[in-house]
């Protein structure tokens, strides 16, 4: 099976993005750059007992996305335990709404978002009285 066990989120200034993803979702950083070759920090995102998985922020190795452009790679989304307050954070932050939030009915709050190295994230809080 192919399950996911590893995401890259490609980003030009390395010290934003890991502000940016530090400080909405708490993220941590481990330098990796020796071992890649290039600045390379991985991202522990949460407990290991905790479902989900690690990643990384890697330095862009061609042109960033540009606005309107369709999207052309995956989206990641992060569960959160309050959309309001993480969607406050994220335009603080720099991020800008890509679409607003939305109810899936009966089950979660859903959006997505630019942060400010031009990448597409969602955010999800689940809460069985959307609608």
């Amino acid at each position: 099976m192919g399950r996911l066990v590893h995401f890259e989120i490609h980003v030009d200034d390395m010290d934003r993005a890991k502000t940016f993803y530090g400080e909405v979702f708490g993220w941590k950083f481990e330098d990796w750059s020796e071992y890649a070759g290039m600045p390379y920090f991985g991202a522990v995102t949460g407990d290991e007992s905790t479902p989900g998985i690690n990643g990384a922020l890697m330095k862009r190795q061609g042109p960033a996305p540009q606005a309107g452009q369709a999207m052309n790679g995956f989206a990641c989304t992060m569960g959160v335990e309050n959309y309001d307050e993480t969607e406050k954070k994220i335009l603080e932050l720099g991020g800008t709404v890509a679409m607003p939030k939305y109810a899936l009915p009966g089950m979660a709050w859903q959006g997505y978002f630019i942060d400010p190295e031009g990448n597409i994230i969602g955010i999800h809080q689940p809460d069985e009285n959307a609608k």
